[in-house]
């Protein structure tokens, strides 16, 4: 009688959470004897021949001709990697193993990873991410809107790799949305947006701070300011009184983000409107302002000389006025 003999050796088996797996096992030769399926590290009994012996569900035998034995998972969990054996009740006891690794995609844990925050400019930030899964999930910094991160020498890189990501002296261009992204080549790739709002106070500037008009010209006044929180905006006279809208005044605001320009635009200018106009901005952590003299501007007096061509030639004085601004 010929003893019965494993015919190739079990492959080990790669399945991800959720799936089935299956080892195989083939037997030639095996006559009276019997097959069972173990688990190694528990010496759990899982099958005999075609009966399944573990009150575990999700497991399954399937088998052909006496001679291929395939032993099924359903369901796959983390649990359930490890070593399998297969085993023939010859005497003494024939047996071969296999592995099951279970690969895990990867989740983001909500701690410690970092919530939305809000800091002042000036201060340390670090952003962290924490994740598992199996293999362990490498972790990629990127920002949402696809912008550069500036490190802290003044690189401008697309993103950055490790689940901490420390910004020093953080400033107004780092606000933002960032993404964590995690992934360990088990589909899908997770990621947590992270957003990083940036508080400092009010600043302006002025792009023209002497501006000459003469009556009855249109003028527009301009003001840059920066600021988050989000500023009260307004213009007013040289002696504090705020300057209305409607009439002849026209205020308005062009705001993107923490950046406003600020405009005041007098449809006529009369005497009256000659002077210094304050554009103040102010939020929570403080209040700035900038200031714009609107002088009379005389006509200006040149002499010219102009030569037509063909013996056609002129000379004297010109007046100029200013044109009017939008």
């Amino acid at each position: 009688i010929t003893d019965p003999q494993f015919s190739t050796p079990i492959l080990n088996v790669t399945a991800a959470v959720g799936r089935e797996a299956t080892l195989t096992c083939v037997v030639h030769d095996l006559g009276a004897y019997k097959v069972a399926w173990l688990r190694v590290d528990t010496q759990t009994i899982l099958t005999i021949q075609n009966h399944v012996i573990t009150k575990n569900k999700r497991i399954g035998i399937t088998y052909t001709e006496k001679k291929t034995w395939q032993l099924r998972i359903k369901d796959i969990r983390e649990t359930d990697r490890g070593w399998y054996m297969c085993q023939i009740n010859t005497d003494p006891m024939k047996s071969q193993m296999g592995y099951l690794d279970v690969v895990v995609p990867p989740d983001i844990l909500d701690y410690p990873t970092s919530t939305d925050m809000v800091v002042r400019e000036g201060s340390n930030v670090t952003l962290r991410c924490a994740a598992v899964g199996s293999p362990a999930p490498a972790i990629v910094w990127r920002r949402e809107a696809g912008d550069n991160i500036s490190l802290q020498d003044g690189e401008q890189v697309s993103s950055v790799e490790g689940p901490t990501f420390t910004i020093p002296k953080v400033n107004r261009l780092h606000m933002g949305a960032y993404l964590c992204i995690a992934s360990n080549g088990v589909p899908p790739s997770v990621s947590k947006r992270v957003m990083l709002i940036v508080h400092f106070p009010p600043m302006i500037w002025v792009p023209n701070q002497l501006v000459g008009a003469v009556e009855g010209q249109r003028m527009t006044l301009e003001c840059h300011s920066e600021a988050y929180p989000r500023s009260i905006n307004y213009w007013t006279r040289e002696k504090g009184d705020i300057v209305p809208q409607g009439g002849k005044f026209e205020p308005a605001l062009i705001d993107n983000a923490y950046k406003v320009v600020m405009k005041l635009s007098i449809k006529v200018v009369s005497l009256a409107d000659f002077g210094a106009y304050k554009c103040i901005a102010k939020n929570s952590l403080g209040e700035t302002d900038g200031t714009i003299k609107l002088y009379t501007a005389a006509c200006l007096y040149a002499d010219v000389a102009v030569d037509f061509g063909d013996g056609v030639k002129f000379s004297g004085g010109m007046l100029f006025q200013p044109p009017a601004t939008n």
